[in-house]
């Protein structure tokens, strides 16, 4: 062989090397702009990730506390249905949940707060589950109806608190396998 037949095939190997070296650079500028893309999406659903578990804390929160008092409420109640006391005389003369609450809240059983927050509860759950029903109706004088108010409330928040948690289980598996 000569020098110049060995110098053309170098040539084209040579050739055919930068052909690949710029096939290949193209390959990584574009996986480069794949790589931006990804993560300013990662850094999208990591946003709103945050937010999700934030509102998800928040919303455990109140839940734990309305079932902390219902809880707390249905159990003074009981106990006093069970003495007769004399915060029960006060009741049966109640003709709404809020009068009771007050009885119970001046009798010391509950605090304000924890008295209006149930009162507050009773009042919603009765405007979206029985639209248009009188309040005496719905909630008669009687302290175990009203018991039996409070623990159905304490149910549905129950419900409510496991719903979130499951939801909040699931987001953050679904954020773990991006």
């Amino acid at each position: 062989k000569t020098g110049r037949s060995e110098a053309g095939e170098l040539e084209a190997v040579i050739a055919q090397g930068e052909a690949t070296i710029g096939s290949l650079t193209a390959k990584i500028e574009a996986l480069a702009g794949d790589i931006q893309v990804d993560e300013a999406d990662l850094n999208s659903a990591t946003d709103i990730r945050t937010k999700e578990q934030t509102v998800f804390e928040a919303s455990e929160r109140e839940l734990i506390e309305v079932v902390d008092t219902l809880q707390r409420a249905v159990g003074i109640l009981e106990r006093e249905l069970k003495k007769g006391g004399a915060s029960m005389l006060q009741l049966k003369g109640a003709t709404n949940l809020a009068q009771s609450m007050g009885s119970l809240v001046r009798a010391s059983m509950l605090s304000t707060a924890d008295g209006d927050r149930i009162a507050a509860l009773v009042q919603t759950s009765s405007e979206d589950g029985d639209a248009g029903a009188p309040a005496g109706a719905v909630y008669e004088s009687h302290s175990g109806d009203i018991v039996q108010t409070l623990t159905d409330l304490l149910e549905e928040a129950e419900g409510q608190l496991q719903e979130i948690r499951s939801k909040e289980t699931k987001d953050l598996h679904a954020f773990e396998m991006m």
